[in-house]
């Protein structure tokens, strides 16, 4: 989204649900917090953060759940891919996990929160050998 009048898409893993997102984020963040990161199993969850007004399913329905008190993440209820978060303290906003994005890469990361419980390990060590996939 370089642009304001840029439109990025994006889907589940199998397709089922589908999204267009139109305008520049109002931030793009990596977030540390236990619940992001049991959510999506990772080490951490990178949001694109929009206004509702920006954000539009195009195909199917994802399924919602209430994570807490005044949460509420939605996912591709074939595929469970994580889509969505919203929430009551951020009204007005629709957070979406980037790798759902046809072009993530486009989203380049603003910053992070919740950065007090992130992983202590959790970094990018150049010094690791690199694969295009493990070997079996």
């Amino acid at each position: 989204m370089s642009n304001s009048d840029k439109t990025d898409l994006g889907h589940c893993l199998c397709g089922a649900i589908q999204f267009e997102a139109a305008g520049k984020p109002l931030w793009v963040a990596h977030c540390h917090c236990h619940s992001c990161r049991r959510n999506t199993g990772a080490v951490a969850a990178t949001f694109v953060g929009l206004a509702g007004k920006q954000f539009t399913y195009t195909a199917g329905t994802p399924r919602v759940f209430n994570s807490s008190p005044g949460v509420r993440r939605s996912f591709c209820g074939d595929c469970g891919t994580p889509l969505t978060y919203q929430a009551d303290h951020h009204p007005g906003e629709v957070h979406v996990y980037v790798s759902t994005f046809d072009h993530p890469e486009v989203f380049p990361p603003q910053l992070h929160v919740y950065f007090a419980n992130a992983i202590s390990w959790l970094h990018l060590d150049e010094q690791l050998p690199r694969h295009e996939a493990l070997s079996q």
